[in-house]
């Protein structure tokens, strides 16, 4: 009975050409596409650089920050009112002003002030600017410390720490190799909860649901052939998702890639169970699709996919326990970016097969024969 019912599944599936051009589309916008589009790495600021000492010093300094990578020499200016002009019109994010007698105060006291002005309409744009900017003249502190004047200089630069920041598991601070993970966990939750609700909402839409209701066939069993060919496609959409992933990006696990399949096949059972369970209290496809997409939408939003959440209200933190997409998420980076073991991940494993167990068995209760 089962052979048949699964042969009556991938025959809808492989009929139904929107359902079939989605398996193989969405897979390649969600992870060569969306990476792009959410990356938040600050790049590319544009600079108003007033220098009114137009000393040799001066300008090593604007040359650093523009050789940098992070900034784009955008305007120079001679007064600070003409640039942020440029601030105001959008032609720069950040004004760098060096005041007159710079490179004097250098050699005469061994200390010189520079002001950085930051554009914070956006502000994670401004704010990591700033950031970046102070880190330039940081640096540019220390290589020009032996050059700089004043009595107790070398006695402070002796005082002072040799500070060396290491990044670990994501040495070049790249956004993507911290979203491609994530976004696995999201195609795989759309994929499964998508297909799934629409599933049945289909057959009582087309009538068929009633030749199911009257026949012996029970409704474990109907479930059960409802969701495996789901659960094949999940795994077809992370092998799309992890290659696309490592043949764009660069983005491959460090880890052991059978805790990968583990966490999945568990996580597969949660987003099949949601989208059924969706789709037994729906009655036409436009419900369904509307009572999915508001569910996925908070859930995705406090899982920690765009937003950590360590940052988000305690209430919210808490409230995010019963998210099950956070601990697939949270699972596929430890993985990914540290090469964590199964032994490591116990907790989140054991949350999403208690998912996994109430929503399935939440599927076959709620669904519903009717003569």
């Amino acid at each position: 009975m089962l052979k048949y019912l699964l042969e009556k599944e991938f025959k809808q599936i492989l009929r139904n050409k929107f359902l079939s051009k989605l398996i193989f589309v969405l897979p390649i916008m969600t992870i060569v596409i969306f990476p792009f589009v959410t990356n938040q790495d600050v790049q590319d600021v544009k600079l108003a650089v007033v220098d009114q000492d137009r000393s040799p010093l001066s300008e090593r300094l604007v040359q650093k920050a523009s050789d940098s990578g992070y900034f784009r020499l955008a305007d120079v200016s001679p007064t600070y009112e003409e640039a942020m002009r440029s601030v105001e019109t959008g032609d720069a994010d950040i004004v760098f002003q060096i005041p007159q007698d710079f490179e004097r105060d250098l050699y005469r006291d061994g200390a010189a002030q520079v002001l950085i002005a930051a554009n914070s309409v956006n502000g994670t744009r401004g704010a990591l600017g700033a950031q970046y900017l102070a880190s330039v003249v940081r640096d540019y502190n220390q290589e020009i410390r032996p050059l700089s004047g004043g009595a107790n200089t070398s006695a402070v630069a002796e005082l002072l720490p040799d500070v060396r920041i290491r990044y670990r598991f994501n040495p070049e601070l790249e956004y993507k190799v911290f979203m491609v993970p994530g976004l696995i966990m999201m195609l795989l939750t759309i994929l499964g909860c998508a297909l799934t609700a629409l599933n049945i909402v289909g057959e009582k839409e087309a009538g068929t649901i009633e030749q199911i209701n009257v026949s012996p066939v029970s409704k474990r069993l109907f479930i059960l052939a409802k969701l495996m060919p789901n659960w094949i496609i999940g795994f077809i959409a992370l092998a799309f998702g992890m290659t696309f992933g490592w043949l764009v990006h660069g983005v491959a696990p460090a880890g052991n890639l059978l805790t990968i399949l583990l966490f999945t096949l568990v996580y597969v059972f949660v987003t099949t169970g949601i989208g059924m369970v969706i789709s037994n209290y729906s009655d036409t496809m436009q419900q369904a699709m509307f009572v999915m997409f508001f569910f996925l939408v908070i859930m995705m939003l406090t899982s920690g996919l765009f937003t950590p959440v360590e940052s988000m209200p305690l209430w919210m933190q808490r409230a995010t326990a019963i998210n099950p997409l956070q601990y697939f998420a949270g699972a596929m980076r430890l993985v990914y970016l540290k090469g964590s073991g199964f032994a490591e991940m116990l907790s989140p494993f054991g949350w999403l097969c208690g998912f996994a167990l109430v929503f399935n068995v939440w599927a076959v209760v709620s669904y519903k024969k009717k003569s």
